[in-house]
């Protein structure tokens, strides 16, 4: 065995190691952007961003009218996962 098959070897693990972090991390980042925490804690700040709007605005009714927004994010999440497979695929 030589003095630089250690040394390669070392390198190598390094390398697995940064590698499958790095996999993790994505599998994680992955996870959370499909996750339904995140969909629900976006269309909540939707709803309060727009209901603080509407309310500024004096809308008549501006919790019922916020909700038009919040509903239309969610729908457009549960809607962009077949157009994603459909993407992927041509």
């Amino acid at each position: 065995m030589s003095s630089s098959e250690p040394r390669i070897m070392g390198d190598l693990e390094n390398r697995i190691e940064k590698i499958e972090s790095r996999n993790k991390r994505v599998e994680n980042e992955k996870a959370w952007e499909t996750s339904w925490t995140r969909r629900i804690l976006l269309a909540l700040l939707t709803y309060a961003v727009i209901t603080s709007f509407l309310v500024v605005l004096k809308n008549e009714k501006p919790f019922i009218n916020a909700l038009i927004p919040a509903v239309g994010f969610l729908l457009s999440t549960l809607a962009l996962g077949w157009a994603k497979q459909l993407w992927q695929k041509l």
